[in-house]
């Protein structure tokens, strides 16, 4: 019978794997630059050095930059909504980890986020909509929601996520110059037909590495929105509380004011959720709130 850790074990080990055939696409990019500009393996140490700057410049400022794109401003003192400490330093202790640091976000539009390199230095951000339009139940269930990304280390996961896309993007836009500019192999240099044919499959694979990079990563972050619902019903006891809060937070119609494509993965729900379409809806960075609701229905089920 499923449980709630039969869900956690399981979106662990498919985030995992995720993210495990993400790494390869990069190298496999770096692989076909260095064929490409006939520096060989070369441009596989490219690559692993781009991806490695990167994410350490993530790392170590990736949440400061999320914040800041967010508009988040610090409470500093607990006798600012004191209930909003007591919740989130209460689960904490119930988590075994250290309280992070608590923002909030003025704009009326219900949603909250996590972030940080690991559980010492995590933060997480609410909006006052968030905060005005919940219950205390449903609050909670939030909040343990984001508690749950920290004490997974899905924050520090998601950074590197973000910086991998990034990473091959650049690498794509190489690819597709130097096809297309002519600094890639000749067939007369060596390549022959072969040459040819790698050729052109590094101009197909440029094209859609930015495509195939974004949907792997719309895959891992909807991996870890369940995850994160599971573990986070775990630590409440109360998965209707996480539910009903989903559902309010989903009847809200307009997006965030500083919604941004950058940062949206890191929300409990998208920031764009007020906006409408098919490739809206597809390019999506989470899951279908009511898909989140129906298996946090499921698991209240089955502890009753």
């Amino acid at each position: 019978m499923a449980t709630i850790y039969s869900h956690i074990d399981s979106n662990k080990r498919k985030s995992i794997f995720l993210i495990i055939f993400f790494f390869i696409f990069v190298i496999l990019l770096g692989w076909l630059f260095g064929y490409l500009t006939e520096i060989g393996y070369f441009g596989i140490i490219i690559a692993a050095f781009i991806a490695l700057f990167m994410i350490l410049i993530s790392y170590f400022s990736g949440d400061k930059l999320a914040l800041s794109i967010a508009g988040a401003k610090k409470l500093s003192k607990k006798e600012d909504l004191p209930y909003v400490w007591r919740m989130v330093e209460n689960l904490s202790i119930t988590a075994g980890i250290q309280a992070p640091k608590i923002y909030i976000i003025k704009d009326e539009a219900p949603n909250a986020f996590a972030t940080g390199r690991d559980p010492e230095h995590s933060s997480i951000a609410l909006t006052t909509g968030l905060i005005s339009s919940l219950e205390n139940e449903e609050l909670e269930g939030v909040i343990a929601h984001e508690l749950s990304h920290i004490k997974n280390y899905d924050i520090r996961i998601m950074m590197i996520v973000i910086v991998l896309v990034g990473t091959i993007a650049l690498l794509a836009d190489i690819l597709i110059r130097i096809n297309i500019f002519g600094g890639g192999r000749k067939s007369d240099n060596g390549g022959g037909q072969l040459g040819v044919i790698l050729m052109i499959a590094g101009l197909v694979l440029a094209i859609l590495s930015p495509l195939i990079a974004k949907l792997i990563q719309l895959a891992i972050s909807r991996k870890r929105e369940f995850l994160a619902d599971a573990d986070g019903a775990l630590l409440t006891r109360y998965p209707e509380g996480l539910a009903k809060a989903l559902k309010k937070i989903g009847e809200y119609k307009k997006p965030i004011k500083r919604a941004n494509n950058a940062t949206a993965h890191l929300y409990i729900s998208s920031p764009f959720s007020g906006k409408k379409g098919f490739f809206t809806k597809m390019f999506s960075t989470h899951p279908p709130i009511n898909d989140r609701i129906t298996a946090l229905n499921k698991m209240a089920s089955i502890n009753n």
